[in-house]
């Protein structure tokens, strides 16, 4: 039986002269595997057929939007995380969910080895194989750029002189990953650091400087999820497209920084997540009434080291899933509605109110009515000091001898 080779495949250039490259070299079949994660652009009819055509023994498409939203972008919104405090895992959340359909598919199709277009330098190549071999132990994973010498010139060469059914003309001097939680941008001009990102890497928002009237969204959740927009129920996937739009139209979401990559190097990069960003800033103040102060204190730490291990790729290790526990536990209470005014690159939250908060009006007013007992105050600072107090005379007598 021939053996059969599984490839992650987006339509374009590079994955498309993937599926003949690797049957030339290998002299395997190929399955492409195409995934919706909301980057927009062909429909997924589109990309099947074209992978047939460009030698696809079969082709596996899956709409995985509503899929990637529930259980990819929303654990990330209730985690609060930014990967060193800027970027929201736009590519790293969405690698598991192809991993998981790639696997799947491999089962289906009979095949032993994965395959997929990254590099030998970047951090994705990480997160395929790492959940292969979680999620598949058994399968085998290969690159084609980075294991078969499959280089962008030698692609258009293939492309022309096979026929392929695919554009080989149109040269973008970024490299673009895009889905419904945000978009990142690297690469040519953008390598230089001191270089300003210039206005045509922009898609997802509009420029800042010169915004619409400011645009006022009343956002309600349900332990940790939003479920309504203006009063309107929403599913989280609506809940995130209606916030690209909004968000998006006021440059709400742009981040540019230079972040370290899991492989040792840093990297310039740039996103665009105006839904991700500003449902995560009403998240967090929906947390700050209703979270209780040391929980939230270790939460914030928690949240740290999740987005680590969900960018360095271990969406499946035993650690993430503990912390999903703890993060999950947080949200009973984090209920309630968060209004916000978007306008000119800024989201800025100017109201909040819950059934479950735990802000009491009569304990923080300082007017009529205040039943916060001011004169236990003293005693609690004294003891509250103490331990300091202790310390700091015992060095001055020692320094004193």
């Amino acid at each position: 039986m021939t053996e059969r080779i599984v490839l992650a495949y987006s339509g374009g250039l590079d994955t498309s002269v993937a599926i003949g490259w690797i049957g030339e070299a290998t002299g395997a079949e190929v399955i492409a595997v195409a995934v919706d994660v909301g980057q927009g652009g062909e429909s997924l009819e589109d990309i099947r057929q074209r992978a047939l055509g460009c030698g696809a023994v079969e082709a596996y498409v899956a709409d995985a939007r509503d899929e990637f939203a529930n259980e990819y972008a929303m654990p990330t919104l209730k985690a609060n995380a930014l990967y060193q405090g800027h970027y929201p895992l736009v590519s790293a959340i969405s690698r598991p969910v192809i991993v998981k359909h790639l696997v799947k598919a491999a089962r289906e199709f009979g095949a032993t080895t994965v395959a997929h277009g990254c590099t030998g330098k970047g951090n994705d190549q990480v997160r395929f194989e790492v959940g292969i071999q979680t999620l598949g132990p058994d399968l085998k994973c290969i690159a084609p750029v980075r294991d078969l010498a499959l280089t962008r010139d030698k692609a258009i060469l293939y492309a022309e002189s096979h026929n392929l059914p695919i554009e080989t003309t149109k040269k973008n001097p970024y490299s673009i990953d895009q889905n419904v939680w945000g978009r990142a941008v690297e690469t040519g001009y953008l390598e230089d650091i001191w270089n300003a990102p210039t206005k045509d890497i922009y898609d997802y928002t509009a420029t800042p400087e010169f915004p619409p009237a400011p645009d006022e969204v009343i956002i309600s959740f349900a332990q940790g999820v939003p479920v309504a927009i203006d009063g309107v129920k929403v599913t989280p996937l609506q809940a995130i497209q209606e916030l690209n739009r909004r968000a998006g139209a006021q440059g709400v979401g742009r981040i540019d920084v230079v972040e370290d990559r899991l492989v040792g190097i840093k990297s310039r990069e740039i996103y665009e997540a105006p839904g991700a960003m500003a449902l995560m800033t009403a998240h967090k103040h929906l947390e700050d009434i209703t979270i209780e102060r040391e929980q939230a204190r270790f939460k914030a730490t928690v949240g740290q080291r999740w987005a680590e291990l969900v960018y360095d790729g271990q969406w499946f290790s035993p650690l993430k899933r503990s912390l999903d526990a703890f993060i999950e536990d947080t949200q009973q209470h984090v209920n309630g509605d968060i209004r916000m005014t978007m306008h000119g690159g800024q989201a800025i939250v100017n109201g909040r109110r819950s059934e479950t908060s735990l802000y009491d009006f009569d304990l923080a007013t300082y007017d009529t009515g205040d039943t916060f007992d001011q004169s236990q105050a003293k005693g609690f600072i004294e003891l509250w000091g103490m331990s300091s107090k202790v310390a700091s005379q015992r060095d001055q007598r020692v320094s004193g001898l």
